[in-house]
């Protein structure tokens, strides 16, 4: 068999590859010769000179020997001019050796630099007719399957593979002629920015999504090989897991992850706006938002604690298939299935279409099932949506969403319009201040335990009444206080709140008085925040002031240095948006509104997100 030029060439620069590390190691090794001639030398001088002077000196010596381990013994020096020579026939040989060996190595590399061109990579062949785009996990037996279609079997083929990820293929301006990423999502995702694949058949290959950890960590999420996303979120809120997730943006694994978790928090409340405060709960307690889950199973290899992390199901098996000193269990969430597929994709450029179809003929359901991939979809897996945007929102929203340290102040309207009744989202009758506590529960534990929160209230049910009332004293969340925590005091707070009837709404003199108190605890590196919850406007109490003289008296308190931003949320249409508009633009906060009171829940969501989002 005849070798291409560009082979041959690459296989002659091999062959001077190996030679030329071979006489450099053998230069090293030569040198390493003459270290150890040299310290044998100067130890058998040293230790000469040491039995001279303990058999001198020495009264407690035992047979002419020097005692080894004497308390107090000096330690001794040679002087510069006791120290070994070498002998002239050890260094004459030892440089003739290196001189030879290195001349031999700086002749091979001037004959190598002159003899040959650098190999080219597979990718200037010129015989390429396809260039394929592959999921590194799925790259191995793509590459097996065009080695088949080579006719000569040769390092040039007609076929070449690129493992990529396939958040980088949809971001290239150079599109392969084949796609096979890790899931249909990123053709649509692509298709979005312009860039059509058209897929026959079903995906080649199909991989769950399961969350994966070492068996001592498994008895916290996982049962009977079973486990779900918010048991998982209940776990890390409760500190009984450590759980570590991809970013959504760059990975498979982490896009589908985010979908999922979604959709499972979507089935613990009929209230989306819930639901997400759920979802983000969980993002708030990741020990690593950005984890890579090949590095993530290379450390739990070592016994690294790694805690639980969501990896596809041919990811663990390959991983279980190295037969590791350290086991790892996997459960694929039931409240939240999800799976990794592999569309063979083929670019509407492409020019030799027929050799496309023979490479998706060439990898065989054997080689998938070998490297851990299963060939056929589980019943009851749900679609993914059609609509690119959706799973892109959720996961800009987590992949954006800032872990830093907050001290928060919250602000709850306890103003008698509070009481007026309102529907939520299940039909069911409740009040305003109701469904604020419930949402209010919800959106507490979105606080991380670096977190300093205070509570205050907000009304005036008499005339000598305070513009508001301290219910949780300023703090960080863990720590006790008379024998709870600051965050048990917060949700006894929230859930023990109450509206007063017919109570005034001390709106303007709260916000002024609150972001004084956080101005004085502003400090580097950490956000400094006061939310604002009221479903009305500044009226009905001896503090009322008008609107201007409360924007005059927020603008010349303001310190650039020390900012305070207030997120303001008003529900219901009673709620003054333009105040509130007023207080967050002027300090470099945001005003959320929800109409309809049991949007609560989603304008507070919005809140935690305008806060964690990057400014």
């Amino acid at each position: 068999m005849t070798l291409h030029p560009v082979a041959a060439a690459t296989a002659g620069d091999v062959l001077r590859t190996t030679l030329l590390w071979s006489l450099a190691g053998a230069l090293a090794l030569s040198m390493l010769v003459l270290g150890l001639l040299l310290l044998r030398r100067q130890r058998r001088a040293r230790l000469r000179r040491v039995r001279a002077t303990d058999n001198h000196d020495d009264p407690f010596r035992t047979g002419g020997l020097p005692v080894l381990a004497t308390p107090n013994r000096r330690r001794l020096r040679l002087p510069r001019g006791a120290r070994p020579r070498i002998r002239p026939r050890t260094a004459a040989v030892a440089a003739v050796l290196l001189l030879v060996t290195a001349g031999t190595a700086l002749w091979w590399g001037r004959d190598t630099d002159t003899a040959a061109p650098a190999a080219q990579p597979a990718a200037a062949c010129p015989d390429v007719r396809l260039r394929v785009a592959a999921a590194p996990e799925i790259a191995p037996v793509v590459r097996q399957a065009a080695r088949t279609l080579d006719p000569d079997g040769g390092e040039c083929g007609p076929i070449t593979v690129t493992a990529e990820e396939p958040a980088v293929t949809a971001e290239t301006a150079q599109r392969p002629d084949v796609w096979i990423p890790s899931s249909s999502a990123w053709l649509r995702i692509a298709a979005a920015d312009g860039a059509t694949y058209t897929t026959e058949g079903d995906p080649l290959a199909r991989s769950p999504i399961v969350l994966a950890g070492p068996e001592k960590a498994a008895e916290a999420y996982a049962r009977d090989g079973k486990t779900s996303w918010a048991a998982v979120a209940d776990g890390a809120v409760q500190q009984r897991i450590t759980i570590s997730a991809p970013d959504p943006l760059r990975t498979t694994v982490g896009l589908l992850s985010v979908h999922a978790i979604n959709t499972a928090m979507n089935r613990t409340t009929p209230d989306t706006g819930i639901a997400k405060l759920r979802a983000l709960t969980l993002r708030s307690r990741l020990a690593d938002a950005a984890a890579d889950p090949a590095t993530l199973l290379q450390r739990a290899a070592t016994g690294a604690d790694v805690g639980v992390f969501p990896v596809t199901e041919q990811q663990l098996q390959a991983y279980q298939d190295g037969e590791h000193t350290v086991p790892l269990v996997g459960a694929a969430p039931a409240d939240g299935p999800i799976e990794a597929d592999y569309p063979y994709a083929i670019s509407p450029a492409v020019t030799d279409r027929d050799l496309a179809a023979r490479l998706r003929q060439a990898i065989s359901g054997e080689a998938l099932t070998a490297a851990g991939f299963r060939t056929q979809a589980q019943p009851g897996m749900p679609a993914l949506p059609e609509r690119p945007d959706e799973m892109l929102t959720e996961a800009v929203h987590w992949s954006q969403y800032r872990t830093m340290n907050f001290q928060v102040l919250v602000l709850v309207d306890a103003s008698g319009s509070m009481n007026e009744p309102v529907t939520d989202k299940t039909g069911r009758k409740t009040t305003k201040a109701a469904l604020l506590r419930e949402t209010g529960l919800n959106a507490s534990r979105l606080f991380g335990n670096d977190t300093s929160v205070g509570m205050w209230l907000f009304s005036t049910p008499s005339p000598a009444s305070p513009a508001h009332v301290e219910t949780v004293a300023l703090g960080p969340l863990t720590e006790r206080v008379g024998g709870r925590t600051r965050r048990d005091l917060l949700a006894a707070g929230i859930n023990g709140y109450r509206a007063a009837a017919n109570a005034g709404t001390p709106l303007y003199r709260t916000v002024l008085d609150a972001s004084a108190a956080m101005r004085a605890r502003a400090k580097p590196e950490t956000i400094t925040l006061v939310v604002v919850l009221t479903d009305g406007k500044d009226a009905g109490s001896r503090f009322a002031m008008s609107g201007q003289a409360f924007r005059q008296q927020l603008e010349t308190t303001r310190d650039p240095q020390r900012p305070v931003p207030i997120i303001a949320v008003g529900y219901g249409a009673d709620a003054d948006m333009a105040a509130l508009t007023v207080m967050a633009k002027a300090t470099g906060g945001t005003a959320l509104s929800a109409n309809d009171p049991a949007d609560v829940a989603s304008a507070i969501a919005k809140a935690f997100l305008a806060a964690h989002a990057p400014s």
